[in-house]
């Protein structure tokens, strides 16, 4: 558990004005702490050097960074780098990065475990321990060592977003301000398998891509892979994003993990091409990666190629995700930090 000093990482402007104020410090202050954040990344407030060392001092005696360097990692042969970063609850997360060709994606955690509990997720076979800060969520940003080489960033990694939607959106905002980060949203996706209410708030709320986790059509068998779908069924969220503009530069996808003779079918692809019609949108076809426990036999390239063809065929522009990681289980599906805290406590 980290000391209960304030975290400066994920304030906005008029948070830091608000800090500046308090502490009688001047108000041009404000916006050298948001560039030393958000354009030096600073480790800490002793790093500030172009405030005087009384309002560092000062600073210093109620506020830190909330920089936390990540505890460990684990290198795939493909490239990918699993990293462990500690959260300020003293919990711990997964993040991974994925480099290929001139693209560098980070898969970002904002959940510790998940509560969806989906069949197929080694996240939520974890249970649910804690939803991430903003800043937790941005320190595997801020303190990424491969951070400078960053061209996406993709929130998919354990949790569920739309279930922590306040600390998503804070974080995003940084991420997109002319003041933080200054990234286009197009470069930021942000998945859901579908939560009612927060899923329209997200669309109303930001521009980032919007990914949702389909893995089925068919309403019945859909819960019974992902028990969400009992609250907002995936026709629910079909129908709530035909209100929205997919068609120019924000991208709407379905994540669609393919189980052998259980969703791989030709009857499943006349469904989606049914279900998503009317819809800008892909779909992402994904390799199942064994879990423990899970009596779900993955499709073979085969099957999988099948599908593609018939969706691209009818007019759903249809990719097989290459699979990423899986020999340091940081391919989708496979986070867990369960291990971990078992060892800690």
């Amino acid at each position: 558990m980290y000391d209960e000093k304030k975290v400066l990482l994920g304030m906005q402007p008029g948070e830091l004005q608000q800090v500046v104020a308090d502490l009688g410090m001047p108000k041009f202050t404000a916006a050298q702490i948001a560039k030393w954040l958000y354009q030096q990344h600073v480790g800490s407030i002793a790093d500030m050097t172009n405030l005087s060392k009384a309002n560092r001092e000062k600073l210093a005696e109620q506020y830190e960074v909330g920089y936390m360097a990540p505890i460990d990692c684990q290198r795939s042969v493909d490239g990918t780098i699993k990293y462990l970063f500690p959260t300020r609850s003293g919990k711990f997360v997964e993040t991974v990065y994925i480099p290929d060709h001139d693209r560098a994606t980070l898969c970002v955690s904002c959940q510790v475990g998940c509560k969806m509990n989906c069949l197929f997720c080694q996240t939520g076979k974890q249970g649910f321990e804690g939803s991430l800060t903003a800043a937790d969520i941005l320190n595997q940003i801020y303190a990424l060592p491969e951070r400078d080489t960053l061209t996406n960033i993709v929130f998919m990694g354990q949790g569920e977003p739309m279930d922590n939607l306040d600390a998503i959106l804070q974080a995003t905002q940084v991420l997109t301000a002319d003041w933080g980060y200054a990234w286009s949203p197009r470069r930021i996706t942000v998945s859901s398998v579908g939560v009612k209410n927060k899923l329209k708030r997200f669309l109303d709320e930001s521009e980032c891509h919007v990914a949702i986790s389909m893995h089925s059509p068919l309403p019945e068998q859909r819960q019974m892979l992902m028990p969400a779908e009992k609250q907002m069924s995936i026709t629910e969220v079909v129908e709530l994003l035909k209100q929205y503009d997919f068609a120019h530069q924000r991208r709407c996808s379905f994540e669609y993990i393919c189980f052998a003779g259980l969703n791989d079918t030709t009857m499943h692809a006349r469904e989606i091409v049914k279900l998503v019609r009317g819809l800008d949108c892909r779909v992402n076809l994904i390799r199942f990666h064994e879990i423990p426990g899970v009596d779900l036999p993955g499709a073979d390239e085969k099957r999988m190629e099948a599908l593609r063809d018939y969706l691209t065929a009818h007019g759903v522009f249809t990719t097989i995700r290459a699979s990423r990681g899986q020999d340091i289980f940081a391919a989708c599906g496979l986070l867990s930090t369960a291990k971990i805290e078992e060892l800690k406590n």
